[in-house]
């Protein structure tokens, strides 16, 4: 293949390979925990540290981690103790992100170019340091996602139950939703601080359309994380189109093949398990299903 005669394609293959893997690692958890926007937020956030980055003439990826990890804490902290205020200050903390890092950019003297590319991504703009900061952060997402996976199943599948078993909840949420932000950093050079949650959320979605198995689902959801991002950023190569829309397009549309897919077979082995049951009394048949259940439960 041509494209790997660039250097710059070969740091953006690498980086769209750790991104494939790194934000299905971790959007399983927010699925779970019905916080599919939170990556929308984050990136929000994360513009900040983008715009921090110009101004200070650092790293924009490292200055994001840092500004994106506070922030995530903040909304944690918010989720705890905001009450019924807590929505408008998530609000301003989004919003007010994104207008401090665009607000940033322009006092550094950045161009609308520098900030297309890390709202949408940009193949051409990931850097050695980019390359090197993603593998820091993907190995540290990684570990976490599946050194964690356990705990961070059972706080996201019932919070109570986790707290009575002994689980420290507090920390492992907060947990979570850090190393949703580190994912967000990882990912804003392939595919952009505005797409990046649907990276996150999609390719679970379109995976618990083949399985309700989490360790199945994770795997299916890695897979097509990897694939998409991969075949997103060689077409971006061949065809001069933004990889961030191309990749989050194509995620949609295996999304949608496997629904399409999926929808007969349930039919046909929801069928086949009804087949396969043995006949009952007419008169257990004619009992409906919510007198039964009240019947059992003793009401």
């Amino acid at each position: 293949m041509d494209l790997l005669n660039y250097a710059f394609m070969q740091r953006a293959l690498l980086a769209a390979v750790l991104v494939g893997i790194t934000a299905p690692a971790v959007g399983i958890y927010l699925v779970q925990r019905r916080q599919a926007l939170m990556g929308d937020g984050i990136g929000h956030v994360a513009m900040t540290g983008v715009g921090l980055g110009f101004l200070l003439s650092t790293s924009p990826v490292w200055m994001a981690t840092a500004v994106s990890v506070l922030g995530t804490v903040l909304m944690e902290l918010i989720r705890w103790y905001g009450r019924t205020r807590g929505d408008l200050a998530l609000a301003m903390l989004f919003y007010g992100g994104m207008a401090g890092g665009v607000m940033l950019i322009n006092v550094a003297g950045g161009s609308s170019a520098n900030l297309v590319s890390y709202l949408f991504g940009s193949l051409s703009t990931v850097s050695p340091s980019d390359v090197t900061a993603i593998c820091v952060l993907a190995a540290f997402v990684l570990l976490v996602t599946l050194g964690l996976r356990r705990q961070l199943f059972a706080v996201s599948q019932d919070e109570e139950f986790a707290r009575v078993t002994g689980l420290p909840v507090r920390a492992l949420n907060l947990l979570t939703a850090v190393t949703a932000a580190v994912t967000v950093t990882v990912a804003m050079r392939v595919v952009g601080l505005l797409l990046v949650s649907a990276l996150m959320v999609v390719p679970v979605a379109a995976a618990q359309q083949l399985t309700r198995s989490f360790t199945v689902t994770f795997v299916i959801a890695v897979a097509i994380g990897v694939a998409v991002t991969v075949s997103g950023t060689v077409t971006s190569f061949y065809q001069d189109v933004p990889p961030g829309a191309t990749i989050v397009l194509l995620t949609i549309a295996t999304f949608m093949a496997l629904t399409a897919l999926a929808t007969p077979l349930a039919r046909r082995r929801a069928r086949a398990a009804a087949a396969a049951q043995p006949a009952g009394d007419p008169a257990e048949c004619s009992i409906p299903a919510a007198r039964a259940a009240g019947e059992e439960a003793g009401v």
